[in-house]
């Protein structure tokens, strides 16, 4: 008899709670309003708002950290990987290797901190005469203790080579894995992902409303979480599960979804554990407390490479479209 699918369900909170290889996820929508023509917001920062505090869900939208244009100005990460999933607007990324670009509407970022790198994240309010809505997916992908001082690696998956599986009731972006023999864009050389004996799936999934959906079973014992994080409701093996609720599943069950009457968004994460210990501070993941001492310090030192651009929170011209500038020089515009 085929088990029930269903480990455990959990409320979502931000962030997402992951499992191994995973380290974090957060969600953002934020409807942004006009800009103000020089990319920030044609309205006052200073009702009600509370700037550092990216995650204020009274609001409809947030400043995060800038003070100017919203976003995340200059930071540093070391010992893991950041998937970044722009669904709606845009993203400036520049960071101390002298790589930038402006990506969005479909378009994934996929950078290694290695042994340490930093880098901004802006979302730049480009429309002046309408709202500037941001959608956007972060994942924290875990390295191995082997990987943990790779050169630092910065790619750019474009939304027209992502492959995008249609179903009758369904459509599914690959961003990692392969779906039901479809692969997605080859992984950083150094991720975890780039191994396929590893199962790293990261899938972002919308069904249709009343209407039913088969999640094809992984193929090798992994961690698995989908998280519904928007529709009204769905049914699994006969059981009612509300949004905004992570799913664990069995990854050896085809996983029958009946959803109901709005259309359900997953975003599915899975993948074999690293099974190392993990040590974390703020943007800091080792393998011990004494690793992540020396992280700080060496920071503190190095600044991990300095920053080469004019500003922390540096954005590109206003009417650059999608573009990203490598470390070796290389650009890609698109």
């Amino acid at each position: 008899m085929m088990k029930n699918p269903v480990a455990q369900t959990f409320p979502l909170s931000t962030p997402w709670q992951t499992l191994d290889p995973f380290l974090f996820s957060v969600y953002h929508l934020d409807h942004f309003p006009k800009g103000n023509g020089e990319m920030g917001p044609d309205a006052s920062l200073l009702k009600d708002r509370n700037l550092g505090s990216d995650f204020d869900p009274s609001q409809k939208w947030r400043m995060y950290h800038g003070q100017t244009i919203p976003g995340f100005p200059y930071h540093p990460h070391r010992g893991f990987e950041t998937i970044t999933i722009v669904n709606k607007g845009f993203c400036d990324h520049s960071d101390s290797l002298g790589a930038a670009g402006r990506f969005g509407e479909g378009d994934v970022q996929w950078m290694t901190a290695g042994r340490g790198v930093q880098h901004s994240e802006m979302f730049p309010l480009l429309k002046d005469d309408a709202e500037n809505p941001l959608e956007l997916f972060q994942i924290w992908l875990n390295l191995p203790k082997s990987n943990k001082f790779v050169e630092p690696h910065f790619k750019m998956l474009w939304k027209e080579d992502i492959p995008i599986v249609q179903e009758e009731n369904a459509t599914i972006k690959v961003v990692a894995g392969t779906y039901k023999n479809i692969g997605a864009i080859a992984p950083a050389p150094d991720s975890w992902a780039s191994n396929p004996k590893n199962e790293v799936a990261i899938w972002n999934i919308h069904v249709n409303a009343s209407s039913e959906y088969i999640l094809p079973k992984a193929n090798t014992t992994v961690n698995r979480v989908l998280y519904f994080y928007e529709g009204s409701d769905i049914q699994i093996d006969g059981k009612k599960i509300n949004n905004n609720f992570g799913i664990v599943l069995h990854p050896e069950e085809d996983v029958a979804i009946k959803v109901g009457s709005e259309k359900a968004h997953f975003m599915l994460l899975q993948g074999k554990p690293i099974g190392e210990p993990v040590a974390k501070y703020g943007p800091f993941v080792m393998n011990t407390q004494e690793e992540i001492q020396k992280a700080m310090e060496e920071y503190q030192l190095t600044q991990f490479g300095g920053w080469p651009w004019p500003h922390p929170d540096h954005t590109h011209e206003k009417d650059r479209g999608r573009f990203a500038l490598y470390p070796d020089g290389k650009l890609v515009e698109k």
